[in-house]
């Protein structure tokens, strides 16, 4: 069968990953705000005897480099080999989506344009004549609803009957003066015999449009010495007619003159005297007073669900571990065999999977608040807060999406139109605490804190290190990222009900993705722990204590000499070896050994953290009775002020080794993963050191 190679291009919030799941029944990403997106997605399926294969591009308000999208999205339409463009196009919101569709025009593809959301427009009484569309732009425009699944098959037939097109018939037009500067520059390169991938209408357009890459083109090239003077010739002509000489201005002007002409022949508004239902709700909800404490009281219940809810199957799954460990023992015997597999790799896991109920909540609350379009109003309403300390609203988007996983939150800033805006956002990314961190809060709150008091507490403990995360902010804007703010500009879509469907996939994906990972490599890493605090074996001590054991008289006395054993076992290991070579650096916090190579086994994923944990202080009190689980144990272990300082630290300090490769990748080097490994690490040391003595002088 024929593949037919489709690139998926439009602007932000116009539907295009809602509606590629639509077509290929792909499981895809899909939030309301500008930079969920923000990589190629490439699905593939089959239909009418043809294999479609098509390449979800960020969405780009232009072909530009201002953002990285927009260069990325350039780049793939200038240099990719595919056979047509999919241009979705927001119903709604028509005129201005039809500015980028004047660029993709220029590149001579073979085009077809979805005009997305028309169930939406018909209730906003927006009404377009899809025929006299396509005829004035000479393209096939099909009406679709990604939500209601409606134009589908009208669209897969129209990019096949465009693919089987021997030649395209666009009609992209500009103005009188702008056409015949075009046509100038055109004919030269026809002369010259000029080839590229694009049109040499979309190459003139380029070299009017100052694109740097065209002009490195052709700077080292014999023929720039021909053809610059008619560059010029160009320019002049237009800074006269257009009186400006800002080229922005000019290629806007045209965009929106031929927008405009488009829509005025083609749609059709109903005269709206009510306020439509997101004014409505944005009345509230986007209120200069009122609307941050609805804000923050959303976030307070959903972290009240998050411990209060998430609880409840705690206590099973805890079981549930427990019998396993015991039924494996009992099974295999005392052996190593059943150690290794029941305290160490059972162990491990059971910890780490103990918290899953928590991040479902998580996750599910983070993907309503995004489905639904309220996201992109916070950011709105935090601007103004953000500028104080460096920041504008369009980073509360990568680190909104922190508080789930770092990973896409640091892809997440590559919406974000400059390197120093950019890279301020990735340095503090890593201070929004991170879906993996959630169980090391509940394992700690829920052991230091009353039951009434822990979904408070844990609120507090988001809630402070976002805090942090923007004073950090303000503090590495005044020295490292010194320079003037970026105007904020960004797209606020409609609200609209959830789509169930696809919270489902974003919550079962993360599900899946935390539960992959407890039983690949955190089952791994639980095996290597168990095994550096086995090993090596103490057979002289073993001894000598068995025989001590053998004349104790009460079993008191046999559970104390054994756990003595256990804690000189694990403290002669090489993992206590590494303990206590590290304490000294740790003991100022209130850190015992077991809780430094807990901090350092979290270096390679925060989950580890509470395996460590587990396997750490199970170990000296195995016939304890009165510990029956990991809670308990801390609780014994571990002083309040040690705690609360145990807790800032892990807010704060360097991220997973999977979220610091892609950090390392978006800053552009290892030197910046040196200097966010020392900075966060410097901040963690100092703000645990002061939470520690000053809960200790409180308590």
């Amino acid at each position: 069968m024929e593949t037919i190679r489709v690139a998926l291009v439009g602007q932000p919030n116009v539907g295009k990953s809602a509606l590629i799941n639509s077509v290929g029944n792909a499981r895809l990403r899909v939030g309301n705000f500008s930079g969920v997106t923000v990589k190629k997605e490439v699905v593939r399926f089959s239909r009418d005897g043809y294999d479609f294969e098509i390449t979800d591009l960020p969405g780009s308000y232009s072909l530009t480099d201002y953002t990285i999208e927009e260069r990325v999205t350039r780049e793939y339409l200038d240099d990719s080999d595919y056979d047509l463009i999919l241009n979705v196009v927001d119903s709604t919101n028509i005129e201005r989506n039809l500015y980028l569709t004047t660029e993709l025009l220029a590149l001579n593809k073979k085009l077809v344009i979805a005009l997305n959301m028309t169930d939406e427009a018909v209730k906003e009484g927006v009404h377009i004549d899809e025929q006299q569309l396509g005829k004035i732009l000479g393209v096939s425009c099909i009406k679709t609803s990604a939500i209601k699944k409606t134009g589908i098959e009208e669209l897969i037939q129209a990019i096949i009957k465009s693919y089987n097109l021997r030649e395209n018939r666009f009609h992209l037009q500009f103005s009188e003066v702008f056409e015949q500067e075009i046509s100038h520059i055109v004919s030269f390169l026809e002369e010259k015999k000029i080839h590229c991938k694009i049109s040499l209408k979309a190459l003139a357009i380029k070299l009017l449009r100052e694109d740097k890459e065209t002009y490195l083109r052709f700077h080292e090239e014999p023929i720039w010495i021909e053809l610059q003077p008619i560059v010029n010739d160009a320019y002049q002509h237009l800074y006269l007619h257009y009186d400006t000489k800002d080229l922005d201005d000019i290629f806007n002007d045209e965009k929106a003159a031929m927008a405009k002409g488009a829509v005025a022949e083609t749609v059709q508004l109903d005269k709206q005297v009510k306020q439509s239902f997101t004014d409505k709700i944005d009345t509230l909800l986007m209120h200069q007073f009122v609307g941050l404490p609805i804000f923050l009281f959303l976030m307070w219940g959903l972290f009240q669900l998050t411990f209060e809810v998430g609880s409840i199957p705690m206590d099973w799954i805890d079981a549930f571990f427990a019998l396993l460990i015991d039924g494996t023992k009992s099974f295999l015997g005392d052996t190593e065999l059943a150690s290794v597999i029941a305290d160490g790799a059972i162990a491990g896991v059971g910890a780490v999977v103990l918290f899953l109920p928590n991040i479902i909540i998580l996750f599910l609350g983070i993907a309503l608040l995004e489905t639904t379009g309220y996201m992109s109003r916070v950011a709105f309403l935090l601007d103004g807060f953000f500028h104080k300390f460096g920041l504008h609203g369009k980073s509360f988007i990568p680190l909104v999406s922190g508080f789930g996983c770092s990973v896409p939150a640091y892809m997440a800033a590559r919406t974000l139109k400059n390197d120093r805006d950019r890279l301020l956002t990735l340095f503090i990314i890593g201070f929004m605490s991170c879906g993996a961190r959630l169980p090391i809060y509940v394992l700690f709150v829920g052991a230091l804190f009353s039951e009434e008091q822990t979904g408070n507490i844990l609120f507090l403990i988001y809630i402070s290190g976002a805090l942090l995360g923007i004073i950090a902010a303000k503090v590495l804007k005044m020295t490292a990222f010194k320079g003037d703010d970026e105007p904020f500009v960004m797209e606020m879509p409609k609200y609209r009900l959830p789509s169930f469907k696809l919270i489902w996939h974003t919550v079962s994906a993360q599900a899946m993705m935390y539960l992959k990972k407890a039983g690949t490599y955190i089952l791994l890493a639980s095996v290597l722990i168990w095994f550096a605090s086995n090993y090596p074996k103490q057979p002289e001590m073993e001894q000598q204590y068995q025989v001590k054991i053998e004349q104790a008289e009460t079993q008191q006395s046999i559970t104390a000499l054994t756990n003595e054993l256990a804690l000189y076992k694990l403290e002669n290991s090489y993992l206590g070896i590494v303990g206590h070579a590290s304490e000294p650096f740790f003991s100022p916090l209130g850190y015992d050994w077991r809780m430094a190579i807990a901090l350092e086994t979290g270096l390679a994923a925060k989950e580890v953290v509470v395996a460590t944990l587990g396997i750490l202080y199970g170990l000296g009190e195995g016939e304890d009775e009165q510990s029956s689980g990991l809670i308990d144990k801390i609780r014994t272990n571990i002083s309040l002020p040690a705690g609360i300082s145990f807790i800032v630290f892990v807010m704060i300090y360097l991220p997973c080794l999977a979220a610091s490769m892609v950090f390392m990748r978006e800053a552009g080097g290892w030197k910046y993963l040196g200097y966010l490994f020392v900075f966060t690490t410097a901040t963690a040391w100092i703000l645990s050191f002061l939470a520690f003595n000053v809960a200790q002088f409180f308590t």
